[in-house]
């Protein structure tokens, strides 16, 4: 899914690839990603963030609201956005459980992280 004109894209995680650490991380690295688990609480949020690369997000457990450049999309598991560089981002809990999601950033000159 991606709202016209918007910088939110959203695609589902193949269906015959588990969500798990291993395999998120072997093929985020094949796209140039970092792999990083993340939990939160229900009602955690992640306002106003900015990177200056690109970033991934997968979904493991639980229902997250992005919003990324105004654009907003309810994500639940499976479900994978792509964060462009410069893009003002937030992310929500919107859950009454813990969220686990997976996140990545893309690698600069082979150095791990986001700067």
């Amino acid at each position: 899914m991606e709202a016209r004109g918007s910088r939110l894209r959203v695609k589902r995680w193949p269906g015959d690839k588990p969500i798990e650490a291993e395999t998120v991380a072997r093929e985020w690295a094949g796209e140039g990603f970092t792999c990083d688990l993340w939990i939160d609480p229900p009602g955690q949020e992640w306002i106003d963030f900015v990177h200056p690369v690109d970033e991934v997000v997968v979904v493991q457990e639980g229902a997250l609201e992005f919003e990324v450049e105004g654009a907003k999309a309810l994500l639940g598991p499976g479900d994978e956005v792509f964060i462009p560089a410069g893009a003002l981002h937030s992310m929500r809990n919107v859950g009454g459980t813990v969220a686990r999601w997976f996140y990545g950033y893309r690698l600069i000159t082979g150095r791990r992280g986001y700067g």
